[in-house]
């Protein structure tokens, strides 16, 4: 899952960098507000976590800014701004959650799959779908109460295609959604990840939609 990170503190910044990658998360990292909003115009996401202070514009400027495109991205505010008057102000601009600095980085990861969750409108944390259950949290898969092994980025993409059920995502988004601005990727790394959830899972869960993409079929659809 492709994250926005929007922090100019180096110290708290390179932690949340680290921290998050251990979770899964394909974190691109800026500490300039205007710079910010520049990448949010030309960037997708699946999650933000935005600093209320931060040079040249600040985090409710990009969080307005954002919601003027009407760019639906979950953002989590970060802020040492603690009264209800902020929170509220923050919340009529756009935002979707707080956390209070200083904060654990366990209930930052947390919160996070609370709004990937609601993003993607579901309710529990688990995803279940033709025997194979997905848990966020855990990051652990099971076909049919079998735990399968998956690497980091195959989790990731059945993680995608699980959370867009019935609809083709493309390799691009696919691409987008696993890697940072600082990751090389290779132009068949995606195929490859493919075929090996094939091979661990049944090779009919994820089909291919010749030149569009990959699709995980609703119940309806199969």
């Amino acid at each position: 899952m492709r994250l926005l990170l929007v922090e100019d503190d180096e110290i708290l910044g390179d932690g949340l960098v680290a921290g998050l990658k251990m979770e899964g998360y394909a974190v691109d990292w800026l500490t300039n507000g205007r710079l910010a909003d520049e990448a949010l115009k030309t960037n997708s996401y699946e999650l933000i976590v935005l600093d209320w202070n931060l040079p040249e514009m600040n985090g409710m400027e990009i969080l307005r800014a954002l919601r003027s495109r009407k760019n639906e991205t979950p953002v989590m505010v970060l802020t040492a701004k603690d009264t209800i008057p902020d929170r509220v102000q923050g919340l009529d601009t756009g935002a979707d959650d707080f956390v209070i600095k200083p904060f654990e980085l366990d209930e930052v990861c947390a919160r996070l799959r609370a709004l990937a969750r609601r993003n993607e409108g579901r309710s529990i944390p688990n995803i279940e779908h033709k025997g194979v259950v997905l848990d966020p949290a855990s990051r652990l898969v099971t076909y049919y109460d079998e735990k399968i092994e998956l690497s980091q980025k195959e989790f990731e993409i059945l993680s995608f295609l699980m959370a867009n059920i019935g609809k083709v995502v493309s390799k691009a988004r696919l691409e987008e959604t696993l890697y940072s601005w600082d990751s090389d990727v290779e132009s068949n790394t995606v195929e490859v990840y493919i075929h090996y959830l094939r091979k661990k899972l049944d090779a009919s869960l994820i089909r291919t939609v010749r030149g569009v993409g990959y699709i995980i079929d609703s119940d309806d659809e199969s």
